[in-house]
């Protein structure tokens, strides 16, 4: 194992292959850094520089289950980012961001009913980076909740363009998400939470980070609590907890009705959750 940067946050980048603009932040990241020849362990290609591992594979990465441990025999990283694409039936223009796992079946890659630990830190800075840097009146930034794989035992994010075919070659944005991860500092010192409700997109947690000084990880949105029973919703509590390493919740309580709430807040208690609201929070003053 190579580890000569002794000292640097290093992070696995994972490009796939098939996949547009995962090739096009590769493209964009090979120039804007020096890179050597990592080799190749037969089915993945590597480069390596100061701060990132570029692991190459040539399939679908949301399937690329536990590339992380497979990539430690070249190199050792502390987080691992994967670059991709985003579709939506809505089509509308967006820079994403989320956690990786899936809360119960795991239709797109990863474990049933299982979460891969989250980046709250490195992905919330990430996100106030791409919205500093969306210097277009196309894209909305945003984060999306937890959802598809793969499998990693290590603290892992999408970074994503979306949301169809007509964005995923887009190079400028490509330019703006490769920016945004050269320029994220994760702050230790923010607040780490869990978001609890609203939408796939999380507008309320989104914008929360980008105002507050709070870190997201990972987010269960009201559709996975809908229908789900008391044990099945303390389950997905416990677990996005764990994975996140936070017992703070952040609740987006207008998308819940009165009696949801309070259920979904009796059962966080029992798990010793606390739960802050944005009053709570310290404003970022500046960035």
């Amino acid at each position: 194992m190579r580890n000569a940067h002794s000292g640097v946050m290093r992070t696995l980048l994972v490009c796939s292959e098939p996949d547009t603009p995962s090739v096009n932040m590769k493209a964009a990241l090979l120039r804007k850094g020096e890179w050597e020849d990592g080799g190749s362990d037969g089915s993945a290609s590597y480069l390596l520089s100061e701060r990132y591992i570029m692991m190459t594979v040539p399939g679908l990465h949301i399937y690329a289950e536990d590339a992380d441990s497979v990539a430690r025999k070249i190199a050792d990283f502390d987080n691992m980012v994967f670059l991709s694409r985003h579709k939506a039936a809505s089509k509308m223009p967006t820079l994403t961001v989320h956690p990786v796992g899936n809360y119960k079946t795991a239709d797109f890659g990863g474990r049933n009913g299982t979460l891969c630990p989250a980046s709250p830190h490195l992905m919330s800075a990430t996100l106030r980076a791409m919205q500093d840097l969306n210097d277009t009146d196309v894209y909305t930034v945003s984060f999306e909740v937890t959802h598809h794989g793969p499998f990693t035992e290590t603290p892992a994010f999408f970074i994503e363009i979306g949301s169809d075919e007509s964005h995923w070659g887009d190079l400028h944005a490509a330019e703006i998400l490769t920016d945004a991860l050269l320029a994220a500092e994760a702050d230790g010192d923010n607040l780490t939470a869990i978001g609890v409700g609203g939408g796939h997109y999380a507008p309320r947690f989104s914008e929360v980070a980008l105002s507050h000084r709070i870190d997201f990880g990972h987010m269960i949105p009201k559709y996975q609590i809908d229908g789900s029973d008391d044990d099945e919703i303390v389950r997905m509590i416990k677990q996005a907890s764990e994975m996140t390493g936070t017992k703070v919740a952040y609740v987006h309580k207008k998308s819940l009705k009165g009696p949801e709430e309070r259920r979904v807040r009796a059962l966080m208690e029992s798990e010793g959750m606390e739960t802050v609201s944005s009053k709570d929070l310290d404003p970022i003053i500046s960035r």
